[in-house]
């Protein structure tokens, strides 16, 4: 497992723990969340233009 330092303002600090909060998970479990989320986006996107890219314009 990997630690991340990561700068945001102060702000969206206490959103984000009031999300987690809001979640009853701790702030940690919230950002695995997110990444997972947001690397699902980009599996999917990068897996949609690897297929797209092997297509036939013709036929498509």
């Amino acid at each position: 497992m990997s630690t991340l330092t990561l700068r945001i303002s102060d702000s969206k600090y206490e959103r984000l723990k009031k999300y987690a909060r809001s979640k009853n998970i701790s702030l940690n479990k919230l950002f695995d969340e997110l990444a997972t989320i947001a690397l699902t986006q980009y599996d999917a996107k990068t897996r949609f233009e690897s297929l797209a890219n092997k297509g036939d314009k013709k036929e498509g």
